[in-house]
């Protein structure tokens, strides 16, 4: 017989698209998708199973399926649908509590596949350029979804410990983006104007949401030759982008604010509902994070097929334009070139060192109407 998969937390795009994709697997032989609300979308010829995470009930589950591979997916930073963020922590923490209580019993489970964060790590300002998976972090959350996860990875660690016949797989994905990405720091793009950071330009790292089911895949499946899919692993793409190159190519103008400000207006929007724009995300816009994926190309054996540049472009294809389309800037300066009067017209060079500046100031002008 081929393998019993239980996926948690289905009802979300990317459980959905994972149940899709792992059933195509050759070495699968059931699914068995699970959340506490039915999903609007398919999930092909997976059995659902409606099953809050946070109550005894999923030892049943387990047990009934004779699952041998769980994949936990049922961690986030948003709420589902009119959920609350306390709702969120529930099934962040008290939900894997309850599930990693279930695959102990279960003496036919093998495998467990976390998907965790690299907000683990905390952004702080004496952080180091890079973190690896064994780098402590200077600060650690103090609250919101990094902290949940931060509690997630202890449990599982020590559920590895009682469980060491089981094989265990952490994933630390960077801020997942893409065509259909739905957490906070992608309700933060959609935003028309982006509040940052006086005086900060923070690094960022994101993750493509098509590497994010290949890897949960390869970490769901026995190891190939060579390599080895337990332990704990960053998944990121290639490269960094700074805030700044993300807005300009949004076309979304920013708006520079002091820091005291900037966690003024987070509680606002996130008091009216608009984003989560919670503290440890106003410390990832001041303090960026990057993380090195060296484990996860030479251990875990994969290598992203987007870099963090293409995942963003890819994610900012479908937002369509912003209130600065970056062909109607490129098409300003143009004309502000060509015009006789221009200290930089017929001077290439001077041109192409004038462009930044001519940005900015057609950015302040649109920023001020």
């Amino acid at each position: 017989m081929g393998k019993v998969v239980l996926v948690t937390g289905v009802a979300r795009q990317l459980g959905g698209r994972f149940v899709r994709r792992i059933q195509r697997d050759p070495q699968v032989d059931r699914v068995i998708a699970v959340d506490a609300v039915p999903p609007e979308h398919h999930l092909g010829g997976a059995d659902f199973i409606q099953a809050d995470i946070r109550q005894p009930t999923i030892a049943r589950v387990l047990a009934e399926t004779n699952a041998d591979t769980v994949v936990h997916l049922d961690v986030t930073g948003v709420a589902l649908g009119s959920g609350s963020r306390v709702t969120v922590k529930e099934t962040n923490v008290i939900g894997t509590m309850q599930l990693l209580g279930a695959c102990q019993k279960s003496p036919a489970v093998k495998r467990l596949v976390v998907k965790s964060s690299t907000t683990v790590y905390g952004s702080a300002p004496r952080d180091p350029a890079v973190f690896s998976e064994t780098t402590s972090p200077k600060s650690l959350p103090s609250g919101g979804f990094a902290k949940d996860a931060v509690e997630v990875e202890g449990y599982v660690r020590g559920f590895a410990r009682r469980r060491p016949d089981v094989a265990v797989a952490v994933l630390r994905f960077a801020n997942i983006l893409g065509p259909t990405a739905d957490s906070p720091l992608a309700h933060y793009f959609a935003m028309p104007v982006l509040p940052t950071v006086f005086g900060y330009d923070p690094r960022l790292q994101f993750v493509h949401e098509d590497d994010v089911i290949e890897v949960l895949r390869i970490a769901s499946n026995e190891p190939e030759r060579g390599t080895l899919n337990s332990g704990t692993f960053n998944i990121a793409g290639d490269g960094v982008l700074l805030l700044s190159q993300c807005s300009r190519r949004l076309g979304r103008p920013t708006v520079p604010l002091l820091l005291p400000a900037v966690t003024w207006a987070g509680s606002l929007v996130r008091t009216l509902g608009m984003t989560d724009f919670s503290p440890e995300q106003i410390r990832l816009l001041t303090h960026g994070r990057v993380v090195a994926t060296n484990q996860m190309r030479e251990t875990l054996g994969y290598r992203p097929k987007f870099t963090t540049a293409e995942t963003f472009e890819d994610f900012a294809r479908v937002r369509g334009p912003g209130l600065l389309p970056p062909e109607a800037v490129a098409r300003a300066v143009d004309r502000i070139a060509a015009l006789p009067f221009a200290p930089f017209a017929g001077g290439g060079a001077a041109r192409a060192m004038t462009t930044t500046t001519v940005t900015a100031t057609v950015t302040k002008a649109a920023e001020a109407t």
